[in-house]
């Protein structure tokens, strides 16, 4: 447990996951899960993880359904969207103390019972159910989102880098399934657009029962570092590095939320298909799967994390340029260029709250100050690039917008690849 003052120290070569940042000897790491016992964890993980964007993503290419059958506004149907994210912002602090009250396994379990309570609330025909189901839903998914970087960090200390691909590479792939297969699930089913949405509680069942044995296999940890566990960390927000890692993490993700709400109108605007507009987006998604597996892969190995972090952004800055450009002739080249800048930065935030942490307890507080400030900035971005649209009344303003807020990104992420950890009590 650190004593010292509130400064960002250097790691210096490989150390435990439990080590004292400021050379005070600290209680013995746990060196992780193996055998077949992290076979299942990570499957576990992929399951958890493969949850965290379906329910909310499939409410996007219904929302034309939902409108004309329940008569909302498109203010209103777009809070379906702004809501979850402000649900991960507002409720990330609580997730650290919800893990130390009744650890890990048991949280994240409960993570999947509130989606599984959300979707099964939205299959009411009210829309004060839907929006009841919504924030029910953001609420599971916001401490997840929390808590499994802490689980990686503890249970995955050697394997971080792949255990946090296979994590984003899920989310992409769980966005991506949603956003491709809702439309074509109702279609052939015949369902209503209640039971559309409320098909995807199937996954999270899915992923409720796959985890329900790792109650019974916790990771045991040494006295001391439990006893450490138990208390928050204090001084977080005094290091300039955990700033930077929050930092990014909001910046890629404003850019990310923004995008994916407007590009299939800028499509649609610029003259393609509503169909292929929508596939197009499915696709950038598709190939974030890719990036995001890929980022945490090879850093430290062929790229340093700064170098990448850079690399993404520029992949994204010409995937904005072309859409200025030309928009409908090279619409896949930027939807693959937007997919996989995307995919490596999201990938690279999470890894960097996993490596500038020296324990689980700090990853847990980094994860809840990162994301805290980090969706609530990105659920302002998609109503901030539809303001200056309808200000400039044309997407080359917003487009420039999101092409200059790539500049902080990547000196917010240049930051947070320094090999260092945050410091806090």
């Amino acid at each position: 447990m650190t004593h010292g003052p509130a400064t960002d120290i250097p790691q210096a070569g490989p150390r435990p996951a439990g080590g004292a940042v400021d050379g005070t000897p600290a209680a013995p790491a746990p060196a992780g899960v193996t055998g077949r016992r992290a076979l299942f964890l990570g499957a576990g993980v992929i399951l958890l993880a493969l949850n965290l964007r379906p329910a909310l993503v499939a409410v996007s290419p219904l929302a034309g359904t939902i409108r004309a059958d329940s008569g909302m506004s498109a203010a209103a149907t777009s809070l379906l969207t702004a809501l979850p994210l402000l649900c991960f912002g507002l409720l990330a602090p609580v997730a650290p103390r919800l893990g130390r009250r009744f650890g890990m396994e048991r949280s994240l379990l409960g993570t999947m019972a509130l989606i599984c309570a959300g979707t099964a609330l939205r299959l009411l025909d009210s829309v004060v159910a839907l929006f009841a189901g919504t924030v029910v839903i953001g609420a599971g998914i916001a401490v997840a989102n929390v808590l499994l970087p802490g689980l990686i960090k503890r249970d995955f200390p050697a394997r971080a880098g792949l255990m946090t691909g296979l994590y984003s590479m899920s989310l992409f792939g769980g966005a991506a399934l949603a956003a491709g297969i809702t439309v074509p699930v109702r279609q052939a089913a015949g369902l209503s657009w209640q039971a559309t949405l409320a098909c995807w509680g199937a996954l999270a069942v899915l992923a409720l029962v796959v985890w329900l044995p790792q109650l019974r296999a916790r990771t045991r940890v040494p006295a001391g570092a439990a006893r450490d566990a138990a208390h928050p960390v204090r001084g977080l927000w005094r290091s300039p590095l955990a700033w930077q890692v929050t930092g990014y993490m909001g910046l890629q993700s404003l850019s990310y939320y923004a995008a994916a709400a407007w590009l299939p109108t800028m499509l649609r605007d610029a003259g393609t298909g509503a169909g292929d507009a929508g596939w197009l987006l499915s696709y950038s998604s598709l190939l974030g799967i890719a990036g995001s597996f890929l980022a945490p892969v090879v850093v430290g190995r062929r790229l340093r994390a700064g170098t990448l972090a850079a690399l993404g952004a520029v992949l994204c800055a010409a995937g904005f340029a072309g859409m200025w450009t030309a928009p409908v002739a090279g619409a896949y080249l930027w939807m693959t260029l937007l997919g996989l800048g995307q995919g490596a930065a999201i990938s690279l935030a999470l890894l960097f709250i996993v490596e500038r942490a020296p324990d689980t307890r700090h990853t847990a507080q980094l994860s809840s100050m990162a994301q805290c400030f980090g969706y609530i900035l990105a659920a302002t971005g998609p109503a901030v690039l539809g303001a200056v649209h309808d200000a400039s009344g044309t997407w080359s303003v917003p487009l420039a917008v999101l092409l200059v807020l790539l500049v902080p990104q990547v000196a917010a992420g240049w930051g947070a690849a320094r090999p260092r950890h945050v410091a806090g009590r």
